[in-house]
């Protein structure tokens, strides 16, 4: 899982940095930022979530229960 993640993420950047390109040439710089920053949204979810379970399994390691 740790390497998948990782492509999906970038995945998600190259997309996002494509069609914000294009959006930016085409003159629509609002839905250009709107689109980056839903892309940026999408990515911090991801990244929560990696984190909650990096907690879980430090709490699971160090209180046996």
């Amino acid at each position: 899982m740790g390497v998948e993640i990782i492509f999906k993420i970038a995945a998600i950047g190259i997309l996002i940095a494509v069609v914000g390109q294009v959006l930016k040439q085409a003159g629509k710089d609002e839905i250009a930022t709107l689109t980056t920053l839903a892309g940026l949204i999408v990515v911090l979810f991801m990244v929560i979530e990696l984190i909650s379970q990096l907690f879980n399994t430090v709490r699971n390691l160090f209180f046996l229960y």
